[in-house]
């Protein structure tokens, strides 16, 4: 008689119960809510001290407009965390942050709004080419998410966190850090709070949440010291009004009619977004988090276009940050209840009270603790062999912070880069050209000269050339490298590309010796020690 051995029952895991908030969540939720807080608060600030945009206008119509975007954007991600989290079986994933593009905060209104309301005066026409330039961008980007994951996925993670880190040490540090120690002895005792709570792990007293427990230091240190107002308050207690968004087709449609300039600007800075959005996923695959890169573009683009159809010209974005949530304790809902918690703010027109009643010293720390977080991250998720790749990633995101600063200080003076000259700014070493040039496509550019020194550390020199071949492409045309979007924008910098390629492909026919075969063997089991 034949018997048969019977299978031994399978365990099937138990089902997952996610949670809808963990004591995390909390932690997470002030400190997203203050960055978002303090970039509206900013945006605000840039609508009418700079555009000359109507109070009115600005807390009736484009913050009610940004309040859905926020809305609609968190519910989405926060669908995309729990799916995630149900997917693998576990209660730890995080929600991508979502709001305004901070670095498109303030590209809209420098140089696509305000140059529009200098030469007419009239903001109206400047916030219809902002609308317009917004409903481009998300087009972009929309383009990009069908592009991004074949880029990603040949692209070394040391370039796509190192540029990732040159934004965040740059457009996201540095005016924060500089507010900071204009008023330090407000924001310094709160930064050392963030940075307690958040690096030390130490719990506050009574589980205060480290975020709230740092603004109320902050703001009861600045309204002591004498930095807030009382009239200010009140005044902007009287503005308050209840704003609901509506569609504004008419000023997209008009902005629209005027596309052909808007180009030129435009298309990189969509390669820009969608090539952030990029680096964003990969950061937060490199905390744990691997997300669906297409469905975060689609999401960001389909934003940006719903955005501009209802008043805002500000494009929202997955924000720099994910692993800084992750370590405060953010799970798959703090980044929604920042997002109603901001947008019943601006359909509710309390900005301008809220703008009156917290010091911005104490708000902005926050910022400088995501700027420290992803500059770090992008050397511990890297290989050692490629911290050379990320330090000349963050490079080129350094020459156009610099190159920003040098402008908006030259405006302040009533003058130009173009009227003083070149041979002026040289002779007091300051080295403009170079510094717009290198930081045109600043993002892209950082990646791309990432991935070239990296390939070239691990000694794949026709990668390398790939790399420096698609750089001379882009920099023809001017997507990056360039001072605008033309074809043969940058000659000098197309054949410097087109000779680094034959470099490389001439060390790609050399055979290697015995003892560079010995190194790259030691080098891959490096790199499978830091994987595992």
């Amino acid at each position: 008689m034949t018997t048969t051995a019977s299978k031994p029952d399978t365990v099937q895991p138990e089902p997952l119960k996610l949670p809808w908030w963990s004591s995390g969540e909390t932690n997470a939720f002030f400190g997203l809510g203050f960055n978002i807080l303090v970039n509206v608060l900013v945006l605000s600030g840039l609508c009418i001290g700079v555009i000359n945009i109507s109070s009115s206008k600005v807390y009736g119509t484009i913050l009610p407009a940004l309040g859905i975007e926020l809305l609609v954007g968190n519910v989405y991600y926060t669908y995309l965390a729990r799916r995630l989290a149900r997917k693998e079986n576990r209660d730890t994933v995080t929600a991508m942050p979502y709001g305004p593009s901070v670095p498109h905060m303030f590209i809209v209104t420098f140089l696509i709004m305000l140059p529009v309301f200098l030469k007419t005066k009239d903001p109206l026409k400047a916030w219809e080419t902002g609308l317009a330039w917004a409903f481009i961008i998300g087009v972009i980007v929309i383009m990009g998410a069908f592009v991004g994951p074949y880029v990603r996925k040949y692209t070394p993670r040391a370039a796509m966190l190192g540029t990732l880190a040159g934004i965040s040490l740059t457009f996201i540090s540095m005016r924060p850090a500089a507010q900071m120690w204009n008023t330090a002895w407000v924001a310094l005792p709160v930064l050392i709070i963030i940075l307690v709570g958040f690096f030390s792990n130490i719990k506050l007293p009574f589980g205060i949440p480290v975020g709230l427990a740092a603004l109320l230091v902050g703001t009861a240190i600045g309204w002591a010291g004498g930095i807030m107002s009382v009239p200010d308050v009140t005044a902007a207690a009287k503005d308050i009004a209840v704003g609901l968004p509506t569609f504004q087709f008419h000023m997209l449609g008009q902005g629209l009619s005027s596309i052909g300039p808007l180009l030129a600007t435009a298309i990189p800075l969509g390669i820009y977004n969608f090539t952030e959005g990029m680096t964003n996923v990969e950061s937060a695959a490199a905390a744990g988090d691997k997300y669906n890169l297409r469905s975060v573009l689609l999401a960001d683009g389909i934003g940006a276009i719903v955005g501009s159809a209802l008043g805002s010209p500000f494009p929202p974005a997955v924000y720099i940050g994910h692993p800084g949530w992750k370590s405060a304790g953010g799970r798959t809902m703090y980044s929604l209840a920042s997002g109603i918690a901001v947008a019943l703010l601006c359909f509710l027109g309390l900005f301008g009270l809220i703008g009156a009643l917290l010091p911005v010293p104490a708000i902005v720390p926050i910022l400088l603790y995501i700027g420290l977080l992803i500059g770090a991250q992008a050397f511990k998720a890297s290989p050692q062999a490629h911290y050379v790749a990320v330090v000349i990633a963050i490079i080129p995101n350094i020459a156009s912070w610099a190159q920003g600063l040098i402008d908006n200080a030259l405006g302040a003076a009533g003058t130009s880069a173009a009227k003083v000259g070149e041979t002026a700014l040289e002779q007091n070493s300051v080295i403009y050209h170079g510094l717009l040039i290198l930081g045109s496509g600043a993002v892209l550019c950082g990646m791309v000269l990432g991935a070239i020194v990296a390939f070239i550390i691990d000694r794949n020199f026709i990668a390398a050339t790939i790399y420096c071949l698609v750089a001379a492409g882009l920099s023809c045309v001017g997507i990056i490298n360039a001072e605008t979007v033309k074809w043969n924008a940058s000659p000098g910098v197309t054949l410097g590309y087109i000779f680094a390629a034959v470099v490389c492909i001439a060390f790609a026919l050399t055979k290697p010796t015995r003892r560079e075969k010995e190194a790259d063997e030691l080098l891959m089991d490096a790199e499978e020690g830091i994987a595992g």
